[in-house]
């Protein structure tokens, strides 16, 4: 039986769509492809012991039912699946614009999924769009289920992950390094003359880049020979109220912490806020530090520090590369490195 299965997944993959087909699923549980198509548009059609031997027979062979009509099953569509870890934040709306300004010339268009930071989401809705027969599938990240991974090993299709650098990824990445970010925020700091750092970030258990920056930053002050960061993971999602409570809460644990770095920018506004209400002058009495450049930054008072990242232009060069990979133009590089930029405000 395991040779079969072997045996029927080799050839799956040379399928010109490099999935599995019904046909196979039939052959592997031994029925015909129309009780297939029937178990799965309508279970309750067939025995639960047909459906069972359905089940296995694509779960083993990771077949993905083709939602795209008749004669052009075997086609791929002019859509791309995006899929981003929030619609709330801000940070994603420029590389969404950007990719799809860019795609849009060459007639494709985008399909849009929110994971909410989990990986069980996102599996979901790889599996969901890939039914469609997307040119391509953009995933913010790197860190996927091992449904995921197993899912976009056999989908033969470009697949991207942005909003980051890794070494090893899927297909292609194409971001900047999240610990370098948080590296450069403590030099700064450090160059500044301050000696008692904390970092603040929200919701870390899911947003593990803001927990990398996290990382970079509290490794700077290791190595500039610093005593160990004061660091507070704040459970709820960022938003200007919790970085006010997270900071009182620093603050009343750590009184002679220095300069804070909080992972994004509304937690930043937040912490500007309450030391508005404590009294605390910004940067005299402590320095703080966001990341994304977000619009109210520069008009925050005082204006704040923080990082850019390239938002917008991740989002041209991901419709770039895979405008290139439809046309058949190979890139060499797997990991594009589009770095970042500290803009040094008032508040740090």
């Amino acid at each position: 039986m395991l040779r079969a299965m072997a045996d029927i997944g080799t050839d799956a993959q040379r399928q010109t769509t490099g999935r599995a087909r019904m046909a196979d699923v039939a052959k592997l549980a031994g029925v015909s492809t129309s009780t297939v198509s029937r178990a799965l548009r309508q279970p309750d059609t067939v025995s639960a012991e047909l459906r069972r031997r359905i089940d296995m027979a694509v779960d083993r062979l990771a077949y993905l039912p083709n939602l795209v009509a008749g004669g052009l099953a075997s086609a791929k569509s002019r859509s791309v699946g995006v899929i981003v870890p929030s619609i709330i934040n801000s940070f994603f709306s420029a590389t969404i614009e950007e990719m799809a300004d860019g795609l849009r010339t060459q007639g494709y268009q985008l399909m849009l999924g929110n994971s909410r930071y989990s990986e069980e989401i996102e599996e979901a809705l790889v599996t969901s769009f890939l039914a469609w027969s997307p040119a391509a599938i953009v995933l913010t990240g790197s860190r996927h289920s091992r449904g995921t991974l197993r899912i976009l090993l056999n989908a033969d299709l470009p697949v991207i992950e942005m909003w980051e650098c890794v070494e090893r990824p899927l297909d292609t990445a194409i971001g900047f390094s999240n610990r370098a970010v948080g590296r450069a925020i403590a030099e700064h700091f450090i160059a500044g003359g301050a000696r008692r750092l904390a970092f603040i970030g929200a919701a870390l258990d899911r947003d593990y880049r803001s927990a990398e920056r996290g990382d970079g930053f509290a490794a700077a002050a290791a190595s500039a020979g610093l005593p160990g960061i004061a660091r507070l993971g704040w459970p709820e999602r960022a938003s200007a109220t919790t970085g006010a409570s997270a900071l009182a809460e620093l603050m009343r644990a750590h009184p002679e912490t220095e300069a804070v770095f909080l992972s994004n920018d509304v937690l930043a506004l937040g912490a500007l806020f309450e030391c508005q209400r404590q009294g605390w002058k910004v940067p005299d009495r402590l320095r703080l530090c966001g990341f994304g450049d977000l619009d109210f930054a520069v008009s925050s008072v005082p204006a704040l520090t923080t990082v850019r990242p390239p938002r917008g232009e991740i989002g041209r060069r991901t419709a770039e590369l895979l405008l290139d990979r439809f046309a058949g133009r190979q890139q060499q590089d797997r990991v594009i490195d589009l770095g970042f930029e500290l803009i040094v405000r008032e508040s740090g």
